[in-house]
C-alpha cells in the first residue's frame, strides 16, 4: 500500500514538493478541472516516468497499480479490447492450490519487503543504508576537524581536498592503510612545511663565517707578557732598571739632536759619550721587540675589525635562520672585549717594559660561530629542499598524512570496524533479497500455471453485457474476438462494429465497466489473484445521473473491499471535480459530523496562482450549502444577527422545495408566542426573496435566539421529521465548530450547490432526500 506520494516540477506543480502523506485504504481527492488531479494519477500509475516525483510503499513492497483516467480510456478504447481473464468454475482443490500458491507469493513478497525496509532506500534515507550514511557523515565530521586544526600549517599537503569533506575523508582512509612513511613530531613537520610549501621559495645565501684562529693566536704572543728594556751590561743600565724609567728614556731620545745639544732630560749640553751609552742601551734586540709589539697591534686591529665587520654583516643579512635576538648580545660583548684588548696592546706599545694580558675571546667567538654554523646548516637543508623541491614536497606530504592518521588511529579504527559490520549486513541483506526474488519468480510462475488452467475471458463478457442491458444500453454489446477469443469487440446486434458510433457517454460507461472488471481480473491468464491498488480519476465525466449512480455504487463496492482488507484491492484513490459524485461516493453513515474515519483521508487539489497545492483535511471538505446552514445552527458561537435567516433558509429548502408542505398547516400546529415565532420563520418564504435586514426589527439577544431555536426544533418534531433534525444536529457532545477551510471550499461552490433541481453535472442533485445523503 502507498504510504505517501510526493509531486514536484511536473505539469502545474512547482519546485516545492506537494505531499500526500499518511495515506489510508481509501483516499478522496477533490479539485476543479485543470487543478492537477490527473497528474497525481499519472505519478501513481508510473513513478519512473516522473523522476522529480516519488512514491513510498509500505514495507517497500510495491503492488500492482490500476489507474482509470483519460490515459486509460485512450489506451484501451481500441477496435479490440484486451480480454480480462477471471476465474471460472473450478474444483475446490484447485482453488485451494491457487490460494496456497498466492499465499506463498504474498509471504515471499512480505519477506522481500521486510528485507528491503531493513536495507533501506537507495537514496540512503532509511534502514542500514541510512546507518551507513550517518556513520560516514559522523566520520567525515571527525576528519574535517583534523583538516580545520591543521589547515593553517599543512595547506600544501591538503591541496585539492580543502573544499570537500568527502574527498578529504577518502584521503584519510587511503593514507591510513597505504602510507608507510616514518612518523615525525608534528612541530618538526610544521617547521619543514613553512619552507617546502612556501610560495616562491628559492635558495638562500649562506651566512659568512668568522676566522678566529689568527685573532686568538695573538692572545698568546710572548712579547705582550715580556718586559722590553735596553741592554743590561751598559753601566747606565743599572740606573735605568733601578729607576724603572726605560720607556721614559726611550721616548726622550727621540728629541736628541746630537752631541752638545741640550739634553731632553736636564737641558744641559749632552755629552757624546753619554749619548753613545744611551743608544747602546736600546740595542737591536730592543728595537726588534718594539717592532713586534707594533706588528702585533696592527695585526690585532686588522683581525678584530674583520671579525666585527663579518658579524655586522650577519646581523644585517636578514637570514631567517639567524637568531638575531640571541646573536646581538654576544656580538656586543665581543666588541667590548676587542676594544679592551686593543687598549691593552696600545699601552704595551707605549710602555714596552710593562707586561700586558689580553682578555680571552675564545668563548664569545665560539658562541657566535656556533650560531652562524647552525644557521648555515639550516640554510644547507633549505637549499637541498629547494634543489629537490618536488620530491621533498611529496615526502613531506606523506609524512604529514602519516602523522595525522596515526594521531586519529582510534577514531579511524572504530569507523572502519563499524563500516565493515554494516557492509557485511548490507551484503547479506542484498544477497537475501536476490535469493528471495528468485524464489518469488518461481512462486509467481507456479501461481501463473495454476491460474492459466482455470481462467477465462468469457465471464467478463457476460457480466458487462448484463450490466449494459440492465441500464438500457441494448444497441451494442461486447463479444469475444481474436484467434483464441482473447480480445473483446464492441458490436451491434447484427455483429457489426459499433465502436465508432458510440456516444461519449456510452464510450465512458463501457470503458469504466471494462476497468471495473479488470480490477477483479487480469489481461493475462495469470495475475488474477495479485494484490493491487486502484485509482479512479474522474470516472463520471459525460455520464447522466442514472449511470452516475451505478458507477458510484460499483466504486463503493471496491471501497468496501479495500476497507475489509480480505480481497485483492488493498487501497483506493478517488479523484473528482463533480460535487454530487464526491458526496455520493464518500457518503458513510458511520462518519460522525464529517470527521474522517481511520481508514480514509480527504484532500483538496487547487491552484494558488500558477502552481498546484494539495491540502489534507481532517474532515470531508466538500459540503453543500444546506449542510453549512445546519453547521451554523450547531455552532455554539453562532451569530445572533444571522441565525434567524439561517433557520428560515433551512425550513424553505426542506419543507417547501423538497417536501412541498403547506406552511400554514405547520404554523397552525403552534399557539401563542411560539406561533408568532413560527410564522416569522416562514415569513421569508412568503416574501419569496431574501431580506438581509429582517433581523434589524427583532431584538436578537440570547434569550430570543434560544426561543427561535426551540421553535425550530418543534417544527420538525410536530411534522414527524424529528429524525431528520436529530440526524442533522448530531449528538450534542459532538457539535463542532464548522471547519473554516471546508466552509471556504463550499462557498466557492455555492453556485453549483444552489442549482439543486437542475440535475446538471456538478450540482447537488435531488436523486435522494437529505435524510439519505448529508
Amino acid at each position: 500500500m502507498l504510504e505517501d506520494v510526493s509531486i514536484a516540477k511536473v505539469a502545474n506543480y512547482g519546485e516545492q514538493p506537494q505531499h500526500l502523506d499518511g495515506l489510508r485504504q481509501i483516499n478522496f481527492l477533490f479539485g476543479t478541472n485543470g487543478s492537477g488531479k490527473t497528474t497525481i494519477s499519472r505519478v501513481i500509475a508510473d513513478p519512473t516516468e516522473h523522476p522529480s516525483c516519488a512514491v513510498n510503499w509500505r514495507g517497500a513492497r510495491p503492488l500492482e497499480t490500476l489507474v482509470y483516467n483519460s490515459d486509460f480510456v485512450d489506451r484501451n478504447f481500441t477496435p479490440q479490447l484486451r480480454g480480462i481473464f477471471t476465474l471460472g468454475e473450478v474444483q475446490t482443490d484447485t482453488l485451494e492450490k491457487i490460494e496456497a500458491a498466492r499465499a506463498k507469493v504474498a509471504e515471499i513478497e512480505i519477506q522481500i519487503g521486510t528485507l528491503k525496509t531493513t536495507l533501506g532506500a537507495e537514496d540512503h534515507s532509511s534502514g542500514k543504508r541510512a546507518e551507513l550514511r550517518d556513520l560516514r557523515n559522523a566520520f567525515e565530521e571527525q576528519c574535517w576537524k583534523i583538516k580545520t586544526t591543521h589547515d593553517p600549517h599543512f595547506q600544501g599537503a591538503f591541496t585539492g581536498l580543502r573544499n570537500s569533506r568527502t574527498r578529504f575523508c577518502d584521503k584519510v582512509l587511503e593514507e591510513t592503510y597505504g602510507n608507510q612513511a616514518a612518523v615525525h613530531p608534528v612541530d618538526d613537520l610544521k617547521a619543514r612545511a613553512r619552507t617546502v610549501f612556501a610560495e616562491g621559495v628559492a635558495r638562500l645565501a649562506t651566512v659568512p663565517t668568522i676566522a678566529a684562529e689568527d685573532l686568538l693566536g695573538i692572545e698568546q704572543e710572548p712579547v705582550l707578557a715580556k718586559k722590553v728594556v735596553g741592554k743590561e751590561d751598559i753601566d747606565i743600565g743599572a740606573l735605568v732598571r733601578r729607576l724603572g724609567n726605560s720607556d721614559w728614556v726611550r721616548q726622550g731620545l727621540r728629541y736628541v739632536e746630537g752631541p752638545g745639544t741640550p739634553c731632553p732630560f736636564c737641558q744641559k749640553p749632552l755629552d757624546e759619550e753619554l749619548l753613545a751609552k744611551l743608544n747602546a742601551f736600546f740595542d737591536e734586540t730592543y728595537l726588534a721587540d718594539i717592532a713586534v709589539i707594533a706588528g702585533t697591534e696592527e695585526a690585532y686591529r686588522t683581525f678584530a675589525d674583520a671579525i666585527l665587520a663579518t658579524i655586522d654583516a650577519v646581523l644585517a643579512s636578514g637570514s631567517p635562520h639567524i637568531d638575531v635576538e640571541k646573536l646581538r648580545p654576544l656580538c656586543d660583548r665581543l666588541r667590548s672585549l676587542i676594544t679592551l684588548n686593543k687598549g691593552h696592546i696600545e699601552r704595551k706599545r707605549k710602555e714596552p717594559s710593562t707586561p700586558v694580558k689580553l682578555e680571552p675571546l675564545a668563548e664569545p667567538l665560539a658562541a657566535v660561530a656556533t650560531i652562524i654554523e647552525q644557521a648555515n646548516s639550516e640554510i644547507a637543508k633549505h637549499n637541498a629542499l629547494v634543489d629537490n623541491l618536488a620530491a621533498e614536497r611529496k615526502t613531506l606530504s606523506s609524512e604529514i598524512w602519516k602523522c595525522l592518521t596515526d594521531e586519529k588511529k582510534d577514531v579511524i579504527g572504530q569507523y572502519t570496524t563499524a563500516k565493515s559490520n554494516l557492509d557485511k549486513a548490507i551484503t547479506g541483506i542484498s544477497t537475501g533479497i536476490e535469493t528471495k526474488t528468485q524464489a518469488l519468480t518461481a512462486a509467481r510462475a507456479a501461481l501463473a500455471d495454476l491460474e492459466k488452467q482455470v481462467t477465462s475471458v468469457q465471464p467478463t463478457v457476460t457480466e458487462i453485457n448484463a450490466t449494459l442491458a440492465s441500464f438500457g444500453f441494448t444497441s451494442f454489446r461486447l463479444a469475444t474476438a481474436g484467434d483464441k477469443q482473447q480480445f473483446y469487440a464492441i458490436v451491434r446486434g447484427d455483429g457489426s462494429d459499433a465502436r465508432e458510433t458510440l456516444s461519449e457517454g456510452e464510450r465512458s460507461f463501457i470503458t469504466f465497466l471494462y476497468f471495473y472488471h479488470l480490477i477483479r481480473g487480469s489481461t493475462s491468464a495469470s495475475g488474477v489473484n495479485a494484490d493491487r491498488i486502484v485509482v479512479f480519476d474522474d470516472p463520471v465525466s459525460s455520464l447522466d445521473s442514472d449511470v452516475l449512480f451505478i458507477v458510484s455504487a460499483l466504486i463503493k463496492r471496491v471501497l468496501a473491499e479495500a476497507v475489509d482488507g480480505n480481497g485483492r484491492v488493498k487501497q483506493v484513490f478517488v479523484l473528482t471535480h463533480n460535487i454530487y459524485f464526491h458526496k455520493e461516493v464518500s457518503f458513510d453513515p458511520k462518519r460522525q459530523q464529517g470527521e474522517r474515519r481511520t481508514h480514509e483521508t480527504f484532500w483538496v487539489v487547487r491552484k494558488a496562482g500558477a502552481a498546484t497545492i494539495v491540502e489534507g483535511h481532517q474532515r470531508n471538505p466538500i459540503r453543500t450549502s444546506y449542510e453549512l446552514l445546519w453547521a451554523e445552527v450547531r455552532n455554539p458561537n453562532r451569530s445572533n444577527l444571522t441565525i434567524q435567516n439561517v433557520l428560515r433558509r433551512i425550513l424553505e429548502h426542506y419543507f417547501t422545495i423538497l417536501g412541498n408542505m403547506d406552511k400554514d398547516a405547520v404554523i397552525a400546529k403552534f399557539e401563542g408566542r411560539d406561533q408568532q415565532i413560527c410564522a416569522s420563520l416562514f415569513s421569508w418564504i412568503n416574501d419569496g426573496s431574501h431580506y438581509f435586514a429582517d433581523d434589524l426589527y427583532v431584538a436578537a439577544d440570547d434569550t430570543t435566539v434560544g426561543r427561535y431555536l426551540a421553535v425550530f426544533k418543534l417544527i420538525f418534531e410536530s411534522t414527524n421529521h424529528g429524525a431528520h433534525y436529530e440526524m442533522m444536529m448530531g449528538p450534542e457532545e459532538a457539535a463542532p465548530v464548522p471547519n473554516e477551510e471546508a466552509a471556504a471550499v463550499a462557498v466557492e461552490l455555492v453556485t453549483e450547490a444552489a442549482a439543486i433541481h437542475s440535475g446538471i453535472e456538478g450540482s447537488i442533485a435531488t436523486a435522494e432526500t437529505p435524510e439519505a445523503r448529508c
